[in-house]
């Protein structure tokens, strides 16, 4: 392994009396040793306390951590999903030879019966950990109720759950990403002007992240004693025919100046707007997506509030994995950093 310590591995050669090649296939688990000789090398590894320590134990124990990670599947709408899962894939390829097995589950983000469903499936093939996208709130209450019953431990991403006793939660802070998105407005109109807040999603009632970026932004606004009023439309129809048809209503009736969207369906927003050549509505929204950026860049949407995905999914599963070897401590919350996007320094973010 690239990042061994190599005085280590040759003070275990030297006293296991093999080459350095050899202790090297034992900690990565390759062929080519006796029996013998591995228990013996796994024994000056555990006396040493060496780093791959933890390697060695799990190669002795032939022990297996299985970890199903249950989330949004990546949909037309969205691929934002994308990023979680591919940190989860590179956090799995890490430790795929420390003996653990990483299992995918996926739900349809806009039906709570589909989370509902593979949350059974979970349950059913008693995993030793979960890492969760709580985007149901009620649903994942009781769902994570079963996995305490069952003794399961989990991580929760994205959003957080109030008052459940997870190992830990890696992700954003909902409330204070809405706040964020509200003092930034103030820099885009005057008191005498208004917002719309646009909330996307079939199950909005459901998903409580976006009703607490909603929270921090009125928050804001109340703290600044601000004048700015503030609307909101809810559009359950998140297909582009319906959601074109309920947005034009609103912008007729509503006459905002700023458009606020809480998740980073902000492209469907920014679409309507090119094809109406509205051109005098400033534009927030959320995450670093390909269908985001191309708006970015030519100016329709005004400012993108990212909070690294990638990084959320490969912390989210590491986190979970230390747990169970419970070979180090597990902070219990972990925000990410709240990044401002704009058409200037997009060219040099990564989530």
């Amino acid at each position: 392994m690239k990042n061994e310590n190599t005085s280590g591995i040759k003070e275990i050669a030297r006293r296991a009396n093999v080459s350095i090649g050899t202790v090297d296939r034992v900690i990565n688990n390759r062929v080519g040793v006796s029996k013998k000789t591995k228990e013996k090398i796994l024994e000056i590894i555990a006396e040493l306390d060496y780093q791959p320590n933890i390697m060695a134990r799990m190669l002795a124990s032939k022990r297996v951590i299985r970890i199903a990670a249950l989330i949004p599947a990546v949909s037309s709408e969205t691929g934002y999903w994308n990023a979680p899962l591919k940190g989860i894939n590179v956090a799995a390829a890490e430790i795929r030879d420390f003996g653990v097995s990483v299992s995918h589950y996926f739900f349809d983000q806009n039906s709570k019966d589909t989370f509902t469903e593979q949350a059974a499936a979970v349950l059913a093939e008693g995993y030793d950990g979960i890492l969760l996208a709580p985007m149901f709130e009620n649903e994942a209450i009781n769902f994570l109720a079963r996995c305490r019953e069952k003794k399961i431990p989990f991580v929760l991403i994205n959003s957080d759950l109030e008052n459940e006793s997870r190992v830990a939660y890696i992700g954003p802070d909902l409330f204070q990403s809405g706040y964020l998105a509200a003092h930034l407005t103030k820099y885009l109109i005057r008191e005498d002007q208004k917002v719309l807040i646009v909330n996307i999603s079939r199950e909005i009632d459901l998903h409580h992240h976006l009703l607490k970026k909603e929270e921090g932004f009125r928050a804001y606004l109340s703290d600044q004693g601000s004048s700015i009023a503030v609307e909101k439309v809810d559009i359950r129809k998140t297909d582009y025919d319906s959601l074109q048809k309920i947005l034009k209503s609103a912008l007729l009736t509503n006459q905002p100046d700023v458009v606020f969207v809480t998740n980073s369906r902000v492209s469907s927003v920014a679409r309507f707007l090119e094809e109406h050549h509205i051109n005098d509505i400033k534009l927030i929204g959320y995450d670093f997506l390909e269908e985001n950026i191309g708006y970015l860049k030519n100016g329709i949407i005004d400012f993108l509030i990212c909070q690294k995905p990638q990084e959320q999914g490969y912390k989210g599963l590491m986190s979970i994995y230390q747990f169970l070897l419970g070979n180090s401590p597990v902070d219990d919350t972990e925000y990410m950093p709240i990044d401002i996007i704009t058409k200037e320094n997009y060219i040099y973010y990564k989530n």
